[in-house]
């Protein structure tokens, strides 16, 4: 019974996710959505959740959320302290990346850094 009402969590949740990407985006709702389908092809372990209102992914409903999207001037895309964070090889100094902004154009080339992002905050 517990696993039948794991998974409705599980399903209300990617429901609450794929609801508000289209309020939150607005006329840039598909690339919310595109964010979302990078992350969750890229880590299909992940649980999709809403978190402070944005969506945000972690291991498991109850786990702390890893990265998370939001829009606002731009769209947000990032990875919070309990992700996987290094410090990026040859850095020159000791600041660690975790947020980053687009304006609203997606190309290969982000996506595919999107999914490296996300592959390493994973770990």
């Amino acid at each position: 019974m517990a696993s039948k009402s794991a998974a409705k969590k599980d399903a209300d949740n990617l429901a609450a996710v794929l609801d508000k990407i289209p309020q939150m985006f607005g006329d840039h709702a598909d690339v919310g959505l595109r964010f979302h389908e990078i992350i969750m092809e890229t880590a299909p372990e992940l649980k999709p959740r809403l978190w402070y209102g944005m969506p945000g992914y972690a291991r498991s409903r109850s786990a702390p959320v890893l990265v998370f999207i939001r829009m606002d001037d731009y769209v947000t895309f990032g990875t919070t302290e309990k992700a996987n964070i290094v410090l990026e090889e040859g850095a020159s100094d000791q600041l660690i990346p975790n947020a980053w902004f687009l304006t609203t154009e997606l190309d290969e080339a982000t996506e595919a850094r999107i999914a490296e992002i996300v592959r390493r905050g994973v770990g």
